[in-house]
C-alpha cells in the first residue's frame, strides 16, 4: 500500500529507548544535545518579533513565486552585511576584495525551511535515481530528504589532521555519470569546519570538470568562533551554486519557518535554473504572507541574539577545555564555528553503548558519533548552546565515565 521511498525503520533505536526509559522513571537529564535556541534560556525581543507579524499587508494575497520583493530585499541586505566582512584570499588572509554586485533579490527564492530548499534543488537537478555527493560526517537529515526526492546519496569523507579538510581524491572516486551535485555544509554540522579558500578553488575545478552544481548549507555561517572572515558561497560565480540558509539559526527562530535559496554562478545557468525554480516554487506557494512581511524585522533581531549565542558557545568551549585539561582520556577536535563540539574518546565500546551508559548511569544526554555518520566509533558530539551550568555539570559527569 505504501511507497518504497517511505519504507523506513520506524522502531525506536536503543538510544531513543534509553532516553524514554529515563524520562519515564523521572530522571532529570542534563541535555548536552540541545539544539532548540528557544529553550536554552536566551532573551528574545518578544515585542518586536510579535509586532512584526501584525502587518496589514498580510491581508492581501500577492502570490509571487520567489516571495514578496520586500522580504527578498531584506535577505539581500543581510548578504550585503555578510559580504562586507571581506573574504579570505587563497592564502587565508582577509582580503579587501568584495563582490560589488552583491546578492540580487531576483536570485532569491523564499522557502519555509532549508529542508524545503533542499527539496526544490534536488527536484531541479536530479531525475529519480540520480546521485548527490554529501559530506561524512554531517547532519543526518539528508538521508530522509534524499529518500523523499528519489535521490541517491553518495558520501565523501571529511578527514581530520590538525583540523578538518575535504578529501578530494575521495570525491574523484565517488563521482559517476549519474552525479548531479555536491552538498557542502559551511560550516559543517557537527565538525564546525568551514571550506577554506584553497578548497573552494579545487571544489570549483572539480565541479566544472564533472558538470556538477554546488548545494551549500550556510545556516551556521554567522557563528564563527575566531576573528577570521568566512565568505558566503553566494559570492561564488565559477559554477552553478545554490546557497541555503534561514532564520532558524541566523535569528535563532526555528519556529518562524523562514528560509531561502540564493542562486549564483554562470549567467546562462543561473537564468535557466531560476526559471525552473519559479515553476517549482509557484506550484507550492508555501511561504505565508505574515512571515514574509515580518522578515525585515526578524532579520534585524539577529544581532542581539547572535551575541548571546556566540557568548554562550565561547563560554561553554572554555569550560569544556578547562575540564579536558585535567584528564588525558579524550580530546576535543578543532572547531571553527557552529554550535557543537566533537570529542574523540577511547573506543572501549560502541558510541551508542557509551551514550546509553551516560543516560542510565549519569543522567547525561549526548549524541553518539554515528548519529552524524562518523566513520568509526570513538566520537561524542556535545551541544555548545546548552545553559552554562547544565553544560559544566554534564561535561563533568561524562569525563567521570571516560576517566574511571
Amino acid at each position: 500500500m505504501f511507497s518504497e521511498r517511505t519504507n523506513w525503520k520506524l522502531e525506536l533505536n536503543r538510544f531513543t529507548q534509553a532516553v524514554e526509559e529515563a524520562r519515564v522513571r523521572g530522571a532529570s537529564l542534563l541535555d548536552l544535545t540541545a539544539s532548540n535556541p528557544t529553550r536554552v534560556g536566551l532573551q528574545f525581543e518578544s515585542a518586536a518579533i510579535l509586532d512584526a507579524l501584525r502587518s496589514e499587508k498580510a491581508l492581501d494575497y500577492d502570490p509571487q513565486a520567489r516571495g514578496v520583493l520586500a522580504a527578498r530585499q531584506a535577505v539581500a541586505r543581510y548578504y550585503d552585511h555578510v559580504c562586507a566582512r571581506g573574504r579570505p584570499d587563497v592564502s587565508g588572509n582577509a582580503s579587501a576584495a568584495r563582490d560589488t554586485d552583491g546578492v540580487h533579490p531576483e536570485r532569491i527564492v523564499l522557502t519555509t525551511s532549508t529542508s524545503e530548499g533542499y527539496s526544490y534543488v534536488f527536484r531541479l537537478m536530479c531525475n529519480a535515481g540520480d546521485e548527490v555527493l554529501v559530506p561524512k560526517p554531517s547532519y543526518p537529515l539528508f538521508e530522509f530528504l534524499a529518500d523523499l526526492q528519489d535521490v541517491k546519496l553518495v558520501p565523501y569523507p571529511l578527514i581530520y589532521d590538525h583540523g578538518w579538510q575535504m578529501d578530494f581524491p575521495s570525491l574523484e572516486k565517488a563521482v559517476t555519470a549519474r552525479t548531479r551535485a555536491v552538498v557542502i555544509v559551511h560550516p559543517n554540522n557537527p565538525t564546525g569546519s568551514y571550506v577554506k579558500s584553497k578548497e573552494l578553488i579545487s571544489l570549483n575545478s572539480f565541479c566544472r570538470t564533472h558538470r556538477l552544481a554546488l548545494v551549500v548549507d550556510e545556516v551556521f555561517l554567522d557563528y564563527g568562533l575566531d576573528s577570521r572572515s568566512h565568505a558566503s558561497f553566494t559570492t561564488n560565480r565559477d559554477v552553478l551554486t545554490f546557497t541555503l540558509s534561514g532564520l532558524s539559526k541566523i535569528s535563532a527562530l526555528p519556529q518562524m519557518k523562514v528560509a531561502w535559496i540564493v542562486t549564483s554562478g554562470p549567467e546562462a545557468e543561473v537564468a535557466e535554473g531560476m526559471g525552473r525554480l519559479d515553476v517549482i516554487a509557484d506550484t507550492y506557494l508555501s511561504m505565508n504572507a505574515p512571515l514574509q512581511w515580518a522578515i525585515p524585522t526578524l532579520l534585524e533581531q539577529r544581532y542581539e541574539i547572535q551575541n548571546q549565542l556566540l557568548g554562550r558557545v565561547r563560554d561553554n568551549l572554555v569550560e569544556l577545555d578547562r575540564q579536558l585539561a585535567q584528564q588525558s582520556a579524550c580530546q576535543r577536535l578543532a572547531v571553527e564555528g557552529g554550535w557543537h563540539a566533537v570529542l574523540r574518546v577511547p573506543v572501549t565500546r560502541s558510541d551508542e553503548e557509551l551514550a546509553i551508559e551516560l543516560i542510565r548511569e549519569k543522567s547525561v544526554l549526548v549524541h553518539p558519533g554515528h548519529f552524524y555518520d562518523f566513520p568509526s566509533d570513538g566520537y561524542l558530539v556535545l551541544s555548545l548552546i546548552a545553559e552554562q551550568r547544565e553544560f559544566g555539570q554534564g561535561v563533568r559527569r561524562v569525563l567521570e565515565v571516560l576517566n574511571p
